[in-house]
């Protein structure tokens, strides 16, 4: 019993000391070299999310919405650590998740309109929880496509998008 718990707390000590390495110190993924944080979405309908990176881990909860965005915060192998817009997380298989950049809206009734302008025309009104996929983005709004309805929606009321993050 006890030789379980100090392996156990060795794996721990490892781990944390992969994810504070220079690479992601420097805000590069240890793996995959890439921006962290990053967010990214669910390519599946349902993934399990564990409580370490391996099949030997424990499943603690089961995401089941497809295209929801997560936030990549470390990585380990094939395993990225996620956390979802309620800060709830764990680690997921990187064959499960996808470079497609989603937010989630934020806002109850949010105005997507035809410009970045409050005053622009109304294309379509979203409901809070809503999935829509992210276009560019400048300093405070993005272009946003949601079930066939496009248009530009206030940075500030999404979830999946960096405050400073800009896109073409």
């Amino acid at each position: 019993m006890m030789l379980r718990s100090i392996v156990r707390l060795v794996k721990i000590c490892c781990l944390a000391l992969l994810c504070a390495s220079p690479a992601s110190a420097q805000g590069l993924g240890p793996e995959t070299n890439l921006p962290m944080p990053r967010f990214v979405s669910l390519k599946a309908s349902e993934s399990n999310v564990r409580r370490g990176p391996s099949l030997s881990h424990r499943i603690d909860w089961v995401f089941k919405r497809r295209n929801m965005p997560l936030q990549v915060v470390a990585e380990y192998g094939h395993w990225r650590r996620v956390i979802d817009r309620e800060g709830q997380g764990g680690w997921v298989h990187y064959t499960m998740l996808s470079g497609a950049r989603t937010v989630i809206v934020d806002q109850d009734m949010l105005v997507l309109r035809a410009r970045p302008d409050t005053t622009a025309t109304e294309n379509a009104v979203l409901e809070l929880g809503v999935i829509a996929r992210l276009g560019e983005c400048d300093a405070t709004w993005c272009r946003l496509t949601a079930d066939g309805y496009k248009g530009w929606a206030p940075k500030s009321v999404l979830w999946g998008v960096q405050p400073d993050e800009l896109r073409d």
